[in-house]
């Protein structure tokens, strides 16, 4: 478990973080979400101790970072996957990062086998690799000690979709094992699919938290529900709507309500329009996120 309790970090007159909590549960996925310059990957260097913070503190585990013995064999990360030495082979920074953890040689190559990079990819070295291909060496790394808490900064970058197929069944694994895990990413989408916590940050501050439905229900329920429906006769069903105050529009090849789904299907029923196709308007994690960070982002978002 992670625990992040009013934590602030300043750099002079600059507040990167401003007054940060959450918690992130064993047995889930955290997305960790937030313009560039948020204050996400300062947030996860204070948890690993790579930042000290200027208030509050993080616990992993119920301690703190600095006092976990052998790290590594606790707590995976990934906050660059390029901090490594360039003239290494992928091998030996893993080797060194067994021996280091007191781990046995055999452990390196379960590694190499489980991130999908063949013999040949790994005794190149590290400035020979692609971003994907160092991408997966650190999740290597970070998995290397078979650790309960996994802490990653963006580690879908560079990698294909195949790639972050593989990454989201990975950490999906992982948490149904029990493991805790943190993720910060810029892809919503995957982020969407993966996690079951949600942290959006902008400004250093914690803008919203919570699950996707949660989160999706309360910016629907704020925004006034959207339903897209198509009819046999879109213009019967529009007179229908409209006469009963309803707000609708065109969209493709039906209409656009601004009405809940069960509404526009009673009226649909009363006018005895057959309909093809009912939804409600899910904006989803993107329009939530943008919404949310607005006063953060570099370009006008309409």
């Amino acid at each position: 478990m992670i625990v992040v309790e009013n934590l602030t970090r300043k750099y002079g007159s600059f507040t990167a973080v401003d007054d940060v909590s959450f918690v992130c549960q064993p047995g889930r996925v955290t997305g960790f979400l937030g313009p560039n310059g948020a204050g996400k990957t300062t947030t996860m260097r204070v948890m690993v101790g790579l930042t000290p913070a200027t208030a509050g503190r993080v616990t992993i585990g119920g301690h703190l970072y600095r006092d976990i013995p052998n790290p590594g064999r606790h707590v995976g990360v990934l906050l660059d996957a390029s901090a490594q030495h360039a003239g290494r082979t992928g091998r030996e920074i893993l080797e060194l990062g067994a021996r280091t953890m007191g781990l046995p040689g055999s452990r390196v190559d379960e590694m190499i086998e489980l991130v999908s990079l063949t013999p040949q990819e790994a005794k190149r070295r590290l400035r020979n690799y692609s971003l994907g291909m160092k991408q997966r060496l650190g999740i290597a790394h970070a998995l290397l000690g078979d650790p309960s808490v996994l802490i990653l900064d963006e580690p879908a970058n560079g990698l294909d979709p195949a790639g972050i197929r593989w990454m989201r069944g990975l950490l999906r694994g992982y948490a149904e094992r029990g493991g805790t895990v943190l993720l910060s990413s810029h892809l919503l989408h995957e982020v969407e699919q993966i996690a079951d916590e949600m942290i959006l940050i902008g400004n250093g501050r914690i803008v919203a938290q919570g699950d996707k439905k949660t989160l999706l229900a309360g910016a629907a329920k704020g925004a006034g529900a959207t339903t897209f429906v198509t009819a046999l006769d879109n213009h019967a069903l529009a007179e229908a709507l409209r006469a009963k105050g309803v707000t609708v529009a065109s969209a493709g090849e039906g209409l656009r309500v601004e009405a809940e789904p069960v509404e526009v299907g009673r009226t649909a029923l009363e006018a005895q329009a057959v309909l093809t196709d009912l939804r409600g308007a899910e904006g989803g994690l993107e329009e939530l996120f943008l919404e949310l960070t607005a006063e953060t982002q570099r370009e006008h978002v309409a």
